[in-house]
């Protein structure tokens, strides 16, 4: 099985309704290549987006959700249904880059700024952070950039899955195994720190 990841390939849309993704679940359930191909075609850039967000380089990324798609199609008799495939798939490709942060020494920039705690709720509007709204110039994008990158991997995965990925802290709080009011910590958390990164930014440019 060759699984194909980079930009240059576009994704298909996602199945289109219930039924024809559950038909779909059932076939990859029994090990079906094509099912399982259309299924990687629905999915693949999504996973790809966010992983990319977690990890050093493309190349990288790019290992990083083959493995994804490897490690689904190998334990697909065990996804059970409770929670979208999609939701599966970024539980996977957030423990699978957690892993690969493990074993890699950290640059300074992925040094975490923060760690909440996982029992602490804090109230957060649900808004989208929309960067086409605040970023003015492709140096400030840089910044913006630099800021996610330089968060902890569990701030960095919830903005990037809020935010980027539209879903809601309950979606979210199942990808990543905790609690909704850690989802909304950790949220808070990763704008706090953005909005400081784009405030200095911007108090030394004036």
């Amino acid at each position: 099985m060759e699984i194909c990841i980079g930009a240059s390939r576009v994704s298909v849309r996602e199945p289109r309704d219930q039924a024809s993704e559950a038909s779909l679940i059932e076939r990859c359930r029994r090990q079906d290549f094509e099912a399982f191909g259309q299924l990687v075609d629905a999915y693949q850039n999504r996973v790809f987006g966010f992983v990319r967000r977690m990890v050093v380089n493309a190349e990288e990324a790019a290992d990083v959700t083959q493995d994804v798609f490897i490690r689904a199609f190998q334990n697909f008799q065990r996804f059970d249904g409770r929670c979208s495939v999609r939701t599966w798939l970024f539980r996977i490709a957030y423990h699978l880059c957690v892993d690969r942060a493990r074993k890699n020494v950290r640059s300074p920039q992925e040094v975490a700024l923060y760690d909440p705690s996982d029992g602490e709720a804090v109230d957060v509007a649900d808004c989208r952070w929309q960067p086409e709204q605040l970023v003015i110039d492709d140096e400030l994008m840089g910044v913006v950039e630099s800021g996610i990158a330089s968060m902890s991997e569990k701030l960095r995965s919830v903005l990037i899955l809020h935010d980027r990925e539209d879903m809601a802290y309950e979606e979210i709080s199942q990808a990543l195994g905790v609690p909704v009011g850690t989802v909304k910590s950790r949220l808070f958390l990763a704008r706090a720190h953005l909005q400081d990164v784009v405030k200095r930014y911007l108090e030394a440019e004036a």
